[in-house]
């Protein structure tokens, strides 16, 4: 980060910092302009984020990743909340000739082989993807909780993502489950029906799984790796 962005980044931090969430975003969307941008998997936390986004008329760019073996239920999701909001959802996808290139040297179910072989399916499939719809972007929403998982217990309202050099606004950071089954149920966001039947995290269908009673959040998560940090690539910390 250039001495500048970082005097900039200080500054907005300090900003928000009390601010309600629908303040926050009228203060980031004036600094980024058009170039605000929020990501949406269609999960709980996602879904209460466009909520809010479309209540306090923010202007953003609304993008979701296709990797081509979503749900079905996430599909039937991601078009009820079109409807129901009337808005734009952009979707990146995977480059064919990658996915092909993978699927022909490892075939369509290697990811469960090794954590290697499933990073670059998650490589090809998010995070080549998020690159390019971050591209221009000065500041990215995302719903992150805390609560998430252990690597995520340090998260910051705002924090300053060194791979995608963008401002990464975490809104829903310090909100508890609770609070989210809450908001969604007092404002009748559409929801994905899976979340009702434990599945709390919801990736790809192949490595996504129901969780059980007192298990960790991201536990239904390539549930098949002993050692591995439960994270995709999207959002992590190189410093960690």
């Amino acid at each position: 980060m250039s001495h500048l962005l970082e005097e900039v980044f200080v500054h907005l931090s300090q900003q928000i910092e009390l601010l309600s969430i629908e303040d926050a975003l009228n203060t980031l969307s004036l600094f980024a302009n058009d170039k605000l941008t929020f990501s949406t998997s269609f999960s709980n936390e996602d879904q209460v984020l466009t909520d809010i986004l479309v209540r306090s008329n923010t202007p953003v760019n609304i993008f979701t990743l296709d990797t081509g073996r979503l749900f079905e239920e996430t599909y039937d999701t991601w078009h009820r909340t079109k409807v129901h909001y009337n808005i734009q959802i952009k979707a990146f996808f995977p480059e064919a000739g990658e996915v092909s290139s993978f699927l022909q040297q490892h075939g369509p179910n290697s990811f469960y082989e090794s954590v290697d072989l499933r990073k670059e399916c998650c490589s090809i499939r998010k995070i080549l993807p998020l690159g390019n719809a971050l591209k221009g972007q000065l500041v990215w929403i995302t719903g992150l909780r805390a609560e998430h998982s252990l690597n995520r217990t340090d998260l910051k309202r705002l924090e300053w993502d060194e791979v995608n050099q963008i401002i990464k606004f975490n809104p829903l950071v310090h909100w508890t489950t609770e609070d989210v089954k809450e908001y969604i149920l007092a404002n009748k966001v559409p929801f994905n029906p899976l979340t009702e039947k434990g599945f709390v995290s919801i990736g790809c269908a192949p490595c996504t799984r129901a969780i059980n009673t007192g298990e960790d959040f991201r536990a239904g998560r390539w549930w098949w790796e002993e050692n591995s940090k439960k994270e995709c690539g999207l959002h992590i910390n190189p410093k960690k």
